[in-house]
């Protein structure tokens, strides 16, 4: 069993990883805050047992470390640069780790601002999903300073089963933008092997069984296909346009550092073009429907 962490830890943006993440925490025996704009999921956290607050000062004001689970860039760089915001509310000492899947550029000058607070930042997105935040068994991917990222292992423990340092600050969100460029040309790869598994004659699911034993195998065929794509269940809790705004970022580093790569550039295209089907709702393996859609919808 996970230790308790002595650090008390504040949790800003309490959706369905963010809330995961504290309800988590808490139910770890973590002294956990959080704090959201939404009054439903504050009370819904606070029913869990989460110290919830009506204001981002309030949730600085009590913690030492902050974990952000924001949707984009554009919000971490509002609640830690913006009026209000971390730079100006939060105090010396305090680490702030943003789970948020960002652009390396923003995480970099989000943390020499911080820095000059006397705070630090990592950047730390993460991979498992909803489910992974509610169960601590999600991977984190971190760029940033040793030191803090030592100071901070403590509630990371809690919410993670690996944590891999990457590097330096902006370092672990590139890492996980090369990581859902993977998954999403996964999805599309792994998807038409199965089909052409099917409409060849053999079972689909004998095939994956063969390919996960094989040189041929992912964590897409390993976890997702199994558990969301051949069951028809399609609720991992991810969805289409969260995978299209991280496909996307993938694309706008690339087109920033000059480089010509035409497979990644075809699987954006893909889940570009699927936004004609396939809402920003829907959950996000439900891409190998443009694959083939006989075979794989319920």
């Amino acid at each position: 069993m996970t230790e308790r962490s002595s650090l008390s830890v504040g949790v800003v943006g309490l959706g369905a990883m963010g809330g995961g993440m504290a309800a988590h925490l808490t139910a770890s025996g973590a002294e956990t805050h959080g704090f959201d704009l939404s009054e439903e999921a504050r009370t819904r956290l606070g029913d869990r047992g989460v110290a919830v607050h009506d204001t981002l000062s309030a949730l600085a004001e009590a913690v030492d470390v902050i974990v952000l689970s924001l949707p984009k860039a554009e919000h971490v760089e509002a609640v830690c640069l913006g009026a209000g915001g971390l730079a100006e509310v939060g105090r010396t000492g305090q680490i702030v780790v943003d789970t948020t899947t960002s652009m390396p550029d923003v995480s970099r000058r989000v943390a020499t601002a911080l820095a000059g607070r006397g705070m630090a930042m990592l950047d730390a997105p993460v991979s498992g999903g909803p489910s992974g935040a509610a169960s601590g068994g999600m991977t984190m991917m971190v760029g940033g300073d040793g030191d803090a990222l030592d100071r901070a292992r403590p509630v990371l423990d809690i919410m993670t089963a690996t944590v891999v340092h990457v590097g330096g600050s902006g370092d672990g969100n590139i890492a996980k933008i090369a990581n859902n460029l993977l998954c999403a040309a996964h999805l599309l790869t792994t998807a038409e092997a199965m089909s052409l598994a099917a409409r060849a004659g053999a079972r689909p699911e004998s095939v994956l069984e063969a390919v996960n034993a094989g040189s041929g195998r992912s964590g897409v065929s390993q976890v997702n296909f199994p558990r969301w794509v051949l069951s028809g269940a399609y609720d991992s809790g991810f969805t289409m346009g969260l995978m299209r705004k991280d496909v996307g970022l993938a694309v706008a580093l690339a087109k920033e550092h000059g480089l010509d790569l035409p497979i990644s550039m075809a699987t954006a295209e893909i889940w570009r073009e699927s936004a004609q089907t396939l809402a920003d709702g829907e959950d996000f393996n439900r891409i190998v429907c443009r694959i083939d859609k006989a075979l794989y919808s319920e």
